[in-house]
């Protein structure tokens, strides 16, 4: 007897029972994108991940670079359990590993920026069996001084407020002070006045007897 032969309702059901697998089981990267940073100066290449599976020792981390001119794409670093090291190349000693796998982190520090570090750095990650997912890209801009963004501004906006108040209880705290300065001031002057007020009354009281008397 022949077998049943699977029905078009069981294969679409298996083909999005394994879409919705590999969803799973892909590694999903998180990076800054964009970045900007001032020649001469350290920069550090965020990279994040996330995966189905527990990391362990087969976690491989693969970092390279394409300039933005055009060229052929260069290998920047490499982590398997330990980091690697580029021997030769442009990035020679001058990159380091700053990441922590276990925190799912595996970002890279590069030093001395040069004007032809322009262009797209890639973070890829295989945690088997989670191999697959898309490629982390960090488009690196290196530039003369770094342009001021909302954050500065937004630093510059709350710092400027922090000052204003400041001044503004210093203000408050002076006026208190001469306030009470001129009321001490007005109280000693009325403490000296009234012997002199008194003494002049009994002198008054005393020519009026005596005024008396020689009538």
């Amino acid at each position: 007897m022949y077998g049943k032969s699977p029905s078009c309702a069981g294969l679409l059901l298996l083909g999005i029972q394994l879409t919705a697998l590999a969803r799973i089981a892909a590694v999903e990267i998180y990076t800054s994108q964009a970045l900007e940073a001032v020649n001469g100066t350290d920069v550090r290449l965020k990279c994040t991940f996330s995966s189905f599976a527990p990391v362990g020792d087969a976690l491989t981390v693969t970092w390279n670079f394409r300039p933005r001119d055009g060229g052929p794409e260069q290998f920047v670093f490499y982590y398997h359990v330990d980091p690697f090291k580029p021997m030769s190349g442009r990035f020679k000693d001058r990159v380091v590993w700053d990441g922590n796998p276990e925190r799912y982190d595996v970002s890279i520090i590069l030093w001395k920026l040069q004007f032809n570090d322009n262009g797209t750095y890639t973070c890829q990650v295989k945690n088997p069996p989670d191999v697959d997912g898309l490629i982390g890209e960090i488009r690196l801009s290196v530039v003369h001084t770094v342009r001021f963004s909302e954050i500065y501004f937004l630093a510059l906006a709350i710092g400027s407020a922090c000052a204003l108040m400041v001044i503004i209880v210093i203000v408050v705290v002076l006026v208190q002070h001469f306030r009470k300065k001129r009321w001490a001031e007005r109280a000693h002057r009325v403490v000296e006045i009234k012997p002199k007020e008194e003494e002049r009354l009994n002198q008054e009281k005393k020519v009026s007897i005596y005024l008396e008397d020689t009538d």
